[in-house]
């Protein structure tokens, strides 16, 4: 099967119990190299439905302090894309099968070569990638070698896209949509924007992919207000500081979370 093709069966399951998909990020080589192998485990065990696999970069432009953080520290210890690509195929190896999505930003793709690191990842056990700061259409060499190896290309859409905007979006995107739920950078929040509903519902006009929300996710109530109208709920910073305290708390905040997407869907 192909990347794309279980990233959408990921979603279709989760959607067929009646709940969201669960996507838990995390940067690869932090706290370190074997610590982070075994957030992925831990989060696998407590009900992840798909990862969001992190491969630091020097300048994460959309990433919050904790999350700026976590890479410049798994950098600072000679975490390469390579490493990250060696990682992901021994988790694979070790038996996890959930779908990963290497979140990349473009320069370390382009650095490493579009089509070497899409056969790369590819052959490493990634199915999908997310590049935050392409725009649909600027690397058509990327979108084709993606195509051409079956892995989903993921677009972000915020809260400011205009209509214009998300059917350019969506016209490119495959496996999933993914909403940043603020319009800034990530990290935890104390809550949710008010128009969300909003904003879910708008996209989901234009596409019949999934949509997944992502950004300020810290807890199960925020969970669970992303669960009752969107495919999918992404948590990133709030699981990296978890990362920090030990693998227990990462545990109980996955757990807490996995409750939180199981609302069934109000649409």
């Amino acid at each position: 099967m192909r990347g794309v093709e279980r990233i959408q069966e990921a979603f279709a399951r989760a959607r067929a119990a009646g709940r969201a998909a669960f996507m838990p990020y995390h940067a690869m080589g932090y706290p370190d190299r074997e610590s982070s192998l075994a957030v992925i485990h831990t989060l696998a065990q407590v009900g992840a439905d798909l990862f969001e696999i992190g491969i630091p970069f020097s300048d994460p432009l959309a990433d919050g302090p904790t999350i700026q953080a976590a890479t410049h520290q798994a950098l600072s210890q000679g975490t390469t894309v390579a490493d990250c690509l060696a990682m992901v195929r021994e988790l694979r190896t070790a038996g996890i099968a959930q779908p990963f999505c290497a979140m990349s930003y473009y320069n370390p793709i382009l650095a490493y070569g579009e089509e070497r690191f899409v056969a790369d990842a590819r052959d490493a056990g990634i199915d999908g990638l997310i590049v935050p700061d392409l725009p649909p259409g600027e690397s058509p060499e990327l979108e084709t070698a993606c195509r051409e190896a079956g892995l989903g290309l993921i677009f972000l859409l915020a809260p400011t896209s205009t209509p214009e905007r998300i059917r350019t979006v969506v016209a490119h995107a495959t496996g999933f949509v993914y909403l940043v739920s603020v319009t800034g950078i990530t990290g935890a929040r104390d809550r949710l924007p008010p128009d969300l509903v909003a904003f879910v519902e708008r996209v989901r006009r234009f596409t019949e992919l999934p949509l997944a929300v992502g950004f300020g996710i810290a807890n199960r109530e925020q969970a669970a207000q992303v669960a009752a109208v969107a495919d999918g709920v992404i948590v990133g910073s709030a699981l990296v500081k978890a990362a920090a305290q030990g693998l227990d708390a990462v545990r109980e905040l996955g757990r807490e979370l996995v409750t939180g997407t199981q609302v069934p869907f109000s649409t």
